[in-house]
């Protein structure tokens, strides 16, 4: 009885020959790249048509040419031949320690352009190792750490870290003051009082976890909006809505065009504030190899990476 095509016994070792062949553009010159003989390239290419019940190259003329049939099989046979070689290397560099995927979560106040070269970086060094990224603000970077999510945090200084997990020190960034050019409190001179700070609505970053509950700081004003973004923060502020801190690097850019300006504050030095960021992750599930690269990596990039 016909059972029609015998797919299940095709091997990648057909395939590749299948490959080569088409490459090359000749039987002879795949057999030289495969070091067999051309009768065995040939052979292996007429079972796998047969397999196949499909004629994958013309012979009629000198060199033998793929059909249409032919082309078409040929791009899944490459993806079939990537994929298991992406699992062949994966399986390699797991069984060394290599993470199988690399998740991190990134407060929003971090500079993402160190991440971004990083990462640049990291996709060379593991190609082979996926990058998932979340960003978050607040307790929203321990949350995916407490869930399983993500195995490395980026953090800032609020909340406290969990007892469950373990902190490395990153460095600090600058933190601002700021509001529209035409709101009422940059039209004045000299340091703010706290009590002029109190009639104007001040613009907070809020958790959209209950992680930083009651921890709050920096909350000057009894007049508060809260965003749960960064960047709807940025446009309100940008639109007179109210005055709040943001990270230099997200505003600075505004402050040298004058829509925005930096606000001299009680406690607050002209020029912000340095905010600490700490990686963090379970103490007992430290980071593997592409984790503890891409720390290291961020260590030696306060503001570019080393080679930059």
């Amino acid at each position: 009885m016909d059972r029609g095509p015998m797919l299940d016994g095709v091997s990648l070792d057909q395939l590749r020959t299948f490959i080569a062949a088409s490459d090359e553009g000749s039987f002879s010159a795949a057999a030289r790249l495969l070091h067999r003989s051309q009768s065995a390239v040939s052979e292996m290419i007429a079972t796998l048509e047969a397999q196949m019940g499909i004629v994958l190259f013309d012979r009629s003329g000198r060199y033998p040419q793929l059909t249409p049939a032919g082309r078409v099989l040929l791009a899944d046979a490459r993806g079939v031949v990537a994929n298991v070689d992406f699992m062949k290397a994966r399986a390699k560099g797991m069984a060394s320690g290599l993470e199988p995927e690399l998740s991190v979560v990134v407060d929003v106040f971090f500079p993402m352009d160190r991440i971004t070269a990083v990462a640049a970086k990291f996709r060379e060094t593991f190609p082979h190792t996926p990058l998932r990224l979340y960003v978050e603000a607040l307790g929203g970077v321990f949350q995916p750490l407490l869930d399983g999510r993500a195995s490395i945090g980026i953090a800032g200084p609020l909340p406290d870290v969990p007892a469950s997990m373990s902190s490395e020190a990153l460095g600090d960034i600058r933190f601002l003051i700021v509001a529209a050019h035409d709101h009422p409190l940059a039209r004045i001179d000299g340091i703010i009082p706290k009590e002029e700070l109190a009639r104007h609505v001040q613009l907070v970053l809020t958790d959209r976890t209950n992680l930083s509950a009651g921890k709050e700081r920096g909350i000057m004003s009894p007049l508060t909006w809260r965003l749960a973004d960064l960047y709807a923060k940025h446009h309100f502020l940008l639109g007179g809505l109210g005055w709040g801190g943001m990270p230099s690097h997200t505003v600075q850019a505004d402050i040298e065009s004058g829509r925005l300006v930096e606000l001299r504050i009680d406690s607050i030095s002209q020029g912000g504030v340095d905010m600490p960021m700490t990686v963090v992750y379970p103490t007992a599930e430290p980071p593997g190899r592409a984790g503890r690269w891409l720390i290291d990596r961020l260590k030696l990039c306060p503001g570019k990476t080393a080679d930059q």
